[in-house]
């Protein structure tokens, strides 16, 4: 199996390069999840970092969350590795760019939007599908409120329906939708944090998420409690994962 993601250093050492590498759906299974928070671990001592980019390859930036990984016996390890990577996205050290294509779902968009400029192509695919599985979206249940307010938060969250890059844009859930967001994101690192100076980047990102960061880490944790203690003990949330595996429709009984 090819390695999870792709690990470089651009720019004389002053951009980490991140791609997830296993396309064309780029599933964040326990195998990605780990490789990336272990690169951010290793890469985030660096005080030279400027900025962190990462992509996917393919045509898609991620289907999303291992569905696999998410049944019973698995869904805790799995619930808190994700949290774990999205909190250290979250409090990174330094600006975190993301560049997304195609689609980019469930726990694909979790991951991005924990970064801190998120950069889609107009007609990419952005969405939450995880209430169509009889289960919910923790991270982003903490993440999209922020940055697009509760009443399109619970929308995108009890709907499951998708939107486009476009659409992303305009409710602030990205930065911005443009016609190659590696090439934009790419340019912002060049003009905008290349010639900063490191250490001042740091305490500017820190100073900005400050009481951000401390709202999402609190409530990741109350959530995922709340997923594993409760959502995972009704019968429908098991029936839902089940008949997606088994790629049939779920039967319902509201319990």
């Amino acid at each position: 199996m090819t390695a999870p993601i792709k690990v470089w250093l651009e720019s004389e050492g002053r951009l980490l390069r991140l791609r997830l590498g296993r396309p064309k759906a780029n599933i964040i299974d326990a195998a990605m999840i780990a490789a990336l928070d272990g690169a951010l671990f290793e890469h985030f001592g660096n005080r030279r970092l400027g900025g962190v980019l990462l992509d996917a390859e393919g045509p898609h930036f991620s289907f999303g969350a291992s569905v696999e990984e998410h049944m019973p016996e698995q869904c805790a390890a799995m619930l808190q590795g994700i949290h774990r990577l999205i909190i250290r996205l979250v409090e990174a050290p330094c600006p975190v760019l993301v560049a997304v294509r195609g689609q980019c779902l469930g726990g694909g968009l979790e991951l991005a939007l924990a970064g801190h400029l998120v950069f889609v192509a107009p007609d990419a695919s952005l969405g939450q599908p995880e209430i169509k599985l009889g289960v919910f979206a923790p991270a982003a249940s903490c993440l999209l409120p922020e940055l697009v307010g509760p009443a399109r938060a619970i929308d995108l969250l009890l709907s499951g329906r998708n939107v486009t890059g476009t659409e992303a844009a305009a409710m602030g859930m990205v930065h911005a939708a443009v016609p190659d967001p590696g090439a934009a994101a790419l340019g912002y690192f060049e003009e905008h944090l290349r010639p900063k100076s490191a250490s001042s980047l740091h305490y500017a990102v820190k100073a900005a998420r400050l009481d951000y960061a401390a709202r999402v880490k609190a409530k990741i944790k109350s959530v995922e409690q709340l997923y594993l203690n409760e959502l995972m003990k009704t019968r429908d949330a098991v029936e839902g994962l089940d008949a997606f595996t088994a790629k049939r429709a779920p039967q319902w009984q509201h319990l």
